[in-house]
């Protein structure tokens, strides 16, 4: 017995709906962390966050990502956070965020010591205290995946001026596919 068309067209519209619900959440319905929940909630009260960034967070288009990092970045022997909002989409990571308590009490409130909000596909390391932060630079016809280079630029921390400041940057070869 043939399938009558509107049972057809319900199933299709349901494998869509489940479809679309997958792109929007990355594929995961997860509830966020409280990691997450933290640096969200500190980014959108921090003045100094672009209406983007705030944008993307509280409409849902970008996320704290979960894979925070923690690493003594300040030099004070205490860990800072490295967090990034991604978009879950192409344009990966969009923003970054180095959160520290350096100078201050050890309980007292992390506070953005640096800020790079407007990135795309970015992805971070940290490396003997420094942090490296890779973007991608297209030429006319690069696919997504594979752009003529990668900038890589180090940041070190600067004790007189209370932030990262940029110690290096090189171009290198993209990757192939």
């Amino acid at each position: 017995m043939p399938w009558p068309r509107t049972l057809l067209a319900a199933l299709a519209a349901l494998a869509l709906g489940v479809a679309c619900a997958l792109v929007l959440t990355g594929g995961s319905s997860a509830a966020p962390t409280k990691s997450q929940e933290l640096f969200t909630k500190t980014l959108l009260a921090d003045e100094r966050t672009t209406s983007a960034i705030k944008e993307l967070l509280r409409g849902g288009g970008g996320f704290v990502a979960p894979d925070i990092e923690f690493a003594d970045l300040t030099g004070d022997g205490r860990s800072d956070a490295i967090v990034r909002v991604d978009t879950g989409g192409v344009a990966g990571a969009v923003a970054l965020y180095v959160f520290s308590t350096d100078g201050a009490a050890a309980d007292s409130a992390l506070r953005a010591v640096y800020r790079s909000q407007r990135l795309y596909r970015a992805s971070t390391e940290v490396v003997d205290g420094t942090l490296v932060l890779r973007t991608p630079r297209y030429a006319e016809g690069d696919d997504v995946c594979c752009p003529a280079k990668l900038v890589q630029r180090v940041y070190v921390w600067s004790a007189g001026a209370k932030t990262l400041r940029l110690r290096s940057s090189d171009e290198t070869a993209g990757p192939t596919d």
